[in-house]
Formats: structure tokens, C-alpha cells, sequence
């Protein structure tokens, strides 16, 4: 067979696979499961037949604004100084810039045009109202186990709101990432619509609390490791670094990151509520969530909450806490010349408001002796507290939290290094070298 000939074969092969691969998607996407076909389903606690459309109206828009807070809309869907639920904030994620959107009722740009039935095939389903698939960067993978009754009474909260005309930003996703057909294809492999199922052998505060957390809260969506692409892998809530964000989501598994296993079921409800404790602050993302959603739910859902975060946190396995980022370790020796020139850093600079020990804290803000910043796998969070430093949320029972400056302007790459890397590997801690090539990494993130 001649080069020629060979070339046109294989240029006919590739052809027939394209098509092959397109008529397969298009028949996937007709499939009744994909089609508007929904899995009816109950919140914990909820009866059939309480659907919010049966609701008083004013029932039903005071669930809305409350579900809608319980799932941070607001987080996503306002751009920094623009209206509320307007959309245009731009989400980094590996593959380009996704740009939200409008979420007001205005009819050109908005939900205006959306009736209960498309709202409920975005959240179930991930398909707008003309059939188009989504982008996963809109967490329907989560989202998809929410019942009917709450996903229509956020709907019907939405149409509520003063129309805003915010034309839709076109999503920058570098290619292949911005083509249909590999969004669909995406879909095959990772995502089918749900429904919440809740756990007959747990009692009704653990279920409701787990709806919360991993449909309403869609929380795996940041604590949760994806795969090159994008996909949900290994086990759910183990921890994930935020690249984009230049943010670590710690396990909400293991109690050396953010699992709250050791802590009372009082203590983890203080810190939803409010993102302090004795133990933790919230901080970055995880700061806004507070300001923007848990701040704002009921007493008995924050309990419930706790009691689902607590039932899943794993047994402590005892010996040394030994660090990794998924390479090789980097364990700073005795005596290694980073630690003493981290130590002197730390008695120069944090020993004044943090202690010789790590034992000071400001007023409602934990010692670093012993603090879980410092055991998580990932060095990232405290690389950035050192570096940009901080605020905790502001809430009504903190209003006006204190702050940790930053030392960026102030250290080098090298010596904020050298103050993790001690940090890590003291009082009782035993953590993987920090490099300054990690901290010059964070420099360029933004701070927010």
C-alpha cells in the first residue's frame, strides 16, 4: 500500500470515528435518564406530599432565600460590585476561566424565561433550558441529589428578585475544554443524575446533615481530589489542593487536617457558625462559605451538620504525623540548618503575639502549639497565612475578628519557607520540607 493510499485510509478511519462518537453522544443524551425523566426524592425528614409547591407563597419564597443560602448561590453568582445573583464572577478551574451566571428573572438575561421545570434540569440534570450541557464547574455532580420540593422553592425564591439585565459572559476554556462534544463526553464518564438517599440505619439529625453537606453544601466539590480531568477520584472529602485558587480544601476526613473528630459536637457547631474556635479559623474560601452561607442557617441544621462532619471523621492511627504532597518526602533532618534559621525567624518576628511556645493567642483565636494548620498534608494554607496573613469571617457573635498581618512585603521566599518548615516540624508535628520555590508560587495568587 503506497504512503498516499495509507494517509487516505487512515484520514477515512478517523472520519468514521468521528461520527461514530457523535451519533453515540447524541443517542446517550436522548436516553430517557437524560431527558427530563426525574428520581423522586425527599429531604430527611420531609413526608411525601410537603412539596413547596403546595407551600403558602410566602412559605415557599422564605425556604427559597434560606435553601439558597444553605447552598452559597450568592458565592458564585455575584460579581465582585455587582447586583446580587447577577452573575459574571469568573471561577479559575484547569482548564480556563468559567464566567456565572445570571441568576435574576430578567427575560433576556436571566431566569426570566425559565419555568420550575428547566430550574429542575440544571440542578438534576446539568442541561440549561435548550438541552445545552453545562460545565461541571457548576456543581451539578452535587447538586443533583437535591429534591424536587427545595430545587422549586429556590426557583420560585429567585423569580423574586429585582430583574437584573446582565448579558452572560462567554466562558474563556482553552480547546478541546470549550467544545460541546467533550462536555458531553465528560458527562458520560463522570456524572448520572441522583437522588438523595438517606441512611435508614443513621438518625434524622445525621441524614439531614448529610444532605446539607454533600448536596446543599456541595462541599466534595472542593474537598474532594479530581483527575486531570476533572472528574471526582479517590475518596470523597480526603482533601484536594486548589491550584487555581492557590488554596488547600483539607480532609474532611483525617483530625490532623479538618476533620472534627477530637472536637466537642458544641465546638464544631461554634466554628460553622462562626469560623473560630479554639481550635481553628476559617480562612480564604473557606471564610466566605461562613460569611456567605453557614453564618445564616438555623441552630438545629448547624447541629445536624456536626453531626454528620463528626460521624464521618476516621480513628485517629496513632504514631508521628509524617506530610506528604503526593511525591517524594523531604523530611527536614536534626539539626538541619532550615529549622534553626526558622526558629530564629519565629522568635524575631511571631513570638511576641504567638508565644516562645506557640502557646498566645489572640482573644477567640487558637494557639499554634498543636494547631492542624500545621499537620495538613498540603503546606499551601500556611504558606499563606505567613505570607498574605488574614482575616476570619465576620459575624454577628465576632463582628470584629483580629487580624494576621502579612509578611510578604517583609520576608523572602527563603524565610518564610524556613518559618513553615519549622512550624511543621515542631511541637509535636513532623512535616515535609518547605521550599522557597512554593511560597514564590503563592506570591502571584490572589490574596482573596
Amino acid at each position: 500500500m503506497s504512503g498516499a493510499v495509507r494517509r487516505l485510509v487512515i484520514a477515512a478511519l478517523a472520519l468514521l470515528a468521528i461520527v461514530a462518537f457523535v451519533a453515540f453522544v447524541a443517542f446517550v443524551a436522548m436516553r430517557p435518564w437524560s431527558a427530563g425523566r426525574s428520581v423522586l426524592s425527599f429531604a430527611p425528614g420531609e413526608a411525601p406530599g410537603a412539596s413547596g409547591a403546595h407551600a403558602a407563597p410566602g412559605d415557599l419564597l422564605a425556604r427559597g432565600a434560606y435553601l439558597a443560602r444553605a447552598g452559597n448561590c450568592a458565592g458564585c453568582h455575584t460579581a465582585r460590585g455587582g447586583a446580587p445573583y447577577a452573575g459574571g464572577r469568573p471561577i479559575a478551574t484547569p482548564f480556563g476561566t468559567v464566567y456565572t451566571s445570571n441568576l435574576t428573572p430578567d427575560p433576556e438575561t436571566g431566569l426570566g424565561a425559565w419555568t420550575a421545570d428547566d430550574f429542575w434540569r440544571a440542578m438534576h440534570e446539568g442541561r440549561s433550558r435548550d438541552g445545552r450541557a453545562l460545565t461541571p464547574a457548576f456543581p451539578y455532580t452535587e447538586f443533583t441529589r437535591i429534591t424536587r420540593a427545595d430545587a422549586d422553592a429556590i426557583h420560585a425564591w429567585l423569580r423574586s428578585l429585582p430583574p437584573v439585565r446582565a448579558p452572560n459572559r462567554a466562558n474563556a476554556l482553552r480547546f478541546p475544554w470549550n467544545q460541546p462534544l467533550l462536555t458531553e463526553l465528560w458527562r458520560l464518564v463522570y456524572f448520572r443524575p441522583a437522588a438523595f438517599v438517606p441512611d435508614d440505619t443513621r438518625d434524622a439529625a445525621f441524614n439531614r446533615g448529610a444532605y446539607l453537606v454533600e448536596v446543599l453544601g456541595h462541599c466534595g466539590a472542593c474537598h474532594t481530589a479530581r483527575d486531570s480531568l476533572g472528574g471526582a477520584q479517590g475518596v470523597a472529602f480526603a482533601g484536594a489542593e486548589l491550584a487555581e485558587l492557590g488554596w488547600y480544601a483539607p480532609s474532611l476526613l483525617g483530625n490532623s487536617e479538618a476533620a472534627v473528630g477530637r472536637w466537642t459536637p458544641d465546638e464544631t457547631t461554634e466554628w460553622l457558625a462562626t469560623g473560630i474556635n479554639r481550635h481553628a479559623i476559617a480562612a480564604g474560601p473557606m471564610a466566605a462559605v461562613v460569611t456567605g452561607s453557614l453564618q445564616h442557617l438555623q441552630p438545629d441544621d448547624l447541629q445536624s451538620m456536626a453531626v454528620y462532619l463528626q460521624a464521618i471523621a476516621l480513628p485517629d492511627s496513632g504514631g508521628p504525623r509524617v506530610q506528604g504532597l503526593g511525591r517524594k518526602l523531604v523530611l527536614p533532618s536534626a539539626g538541619d540548618s532550615m529549622l534553626a534559621a526558622g526558629e530564629r525567624l519565629y522568635a524575631k518576628h511571631c513570638a511576641e503575639c504567638h508565644g516562645d511556645k506557640g502557646e498566645l493567642a489572640a482573644p477567640g483565636y487558637p494557639p499554634l502549639a498543636g494547631n492542624r494548620l500545621f499537620a495538613m498534608n498540603s503546606p499551601v494554607n500556611a504558606i499563606r497565612a505567613v505570607l498574605h496573613g488574614g482575616f476570619a469571617p465576620a459575624t454577628p457573635a465576632k463582628p470584629r475578628p483580629f487580624s494576621m498581618p502579612p509578611f510578604g512585603p517583609q520576608l523572602d521566599d527563603r524565610e518564610i519557607a524556613a518559618i513553615v518548615s519549622w512550624l511543621r516540624n515542631t511541637w509535636g508535628q513532623r512535616g515535609t520540607r518547605v521550599e522557597a520555590r512554593q511560597v514564590n508560587a503563592l506570591r502571584s495568587v490572589p490574596v482573596d
